[in-house]
């Protein structure tokens, strides 16, 4: 299958790139800058050049392909209401090209709704979901949508997300702190067990299905912070509720949610299982810490 990836020089992305033509698959990827278009030929794959502001860029991309996985999104949580409202658009450019073809098209969301393979009735609860209307929207026009939703944590070595993003705080403040008492839950996954379940629902999945990219399904924020602090030397302490954003920053509100997933119906439908390390294992391997 020739399969159209947005975001294949990305965190998620490049290891789906890796995944995909492991299995036996063409991959055309998409590439915005002449240092991703590098990286994206490296790895073995045809590169497509464009971005996600050039709509019609992306429709070419999928009308060249059998299949397409987006997991390309603007992370600046600045502009992060905008940027899902884009986000929308990209999902019904890429779906209106698909429309009548049977070829499938796999989007990326998150697991905040705390729902499994099933529609969020209000998709305006959570902003993220604008992706996940957009798919429902293409899906009633006949393209055969089904998206992967991803924890708060997708880990791994180099990883640069909202774990390090603590991490680095931790050592500007000089202490490791969780909300209350840090029992509120995040699920994980690591990159590349998120990388074969993009994989798996491109070549498994069913239309309209909802799938959890998830390993762990609920990690305590203190079992985090413990970590953190142990491998900086640094105290562990609590902190209340109306101190989190005057500690964390625009990090406040992402600390302090309990947002526990289960990928137990995922593994059903599609045969998938989460073989690498979980998020605290990944962390005490240390390259978390590294200067």
């Amino acid at each position: 299958m020739r399969v159209f990836v947005t975001g294949a020089s990305g965190w998620v992305g490049s290891v789906t790139v890796r995944e995909l033509l492991a299995a036996g698959h063409q991959v055309l990827g998409l590439a915005r800058s002449d240092a991703g278009a590098a990286a994206v030929a490296a790895a073995g794959a045809e590169v497509h050049r464009g971005d996600l502001d050039d709509l019609d860029s992306l429709r070419r991309g999928a009308a060249m392909a059998d299949g397409v996985i987006h997991t390309a999104f603007n992370h600046n949580f600045s502009t992060y209401l905008a940027n899902c409202e884009a986000d929308r658009q990209v999902v019904a450019a890429l779906g209106a090209v698909l429309v009548g073809s049977d070829r499938p098209l796999i989007v990326t969301s998150g697991t905040g709704s705390n729902k499994e393979n099933e529609r969020v009735a209000d998709f305006s609860s959570h902003p993220r979901m604008a992706s996940e209307a957009a798919a429902a929207a293409v899906a009633a026009r006949g393209v055969r949508v089904s998206v992967v939703r991803l924890p708060p944590s997708v880990h791994g070595d180099g990883d640069h997300g909202f774990v390090p993003m603590i991490i680095r705080s931790a050592r500007e403040k000089g202490v490791s702190a969780y909300i209350g008492d840090g029992l509120n839950r995040w699920p994980a996954v690591h990159r590349l067990d998120a990388a074969r379940l993009f994989r798996l629902a491109l070549e498994k999945g069913a239309s309209e299905a909802w799938y959890h990219g998830v390993g762990d399904e609920g990690v305590p924020f203190r079992d985090i912070a413990e970590v953190i602090g142990r491998h900086l030397n640094l105290p562990v302490v609590s902190k209340p509720a109306e101190e989190a954003t005057g500690h964390f920053g625009f990090l406040g509100g992402f600390v302090s949610i309990d947002c526990p997933a289960s990928s137990a119906l995922t593994q059903e439908l599609l045969g998938w299982r989460p073989m690498q390390p979980g998020l605290i294992a990944d962390l005490e391997q240390g390259h978390y810490f590294k200067a």
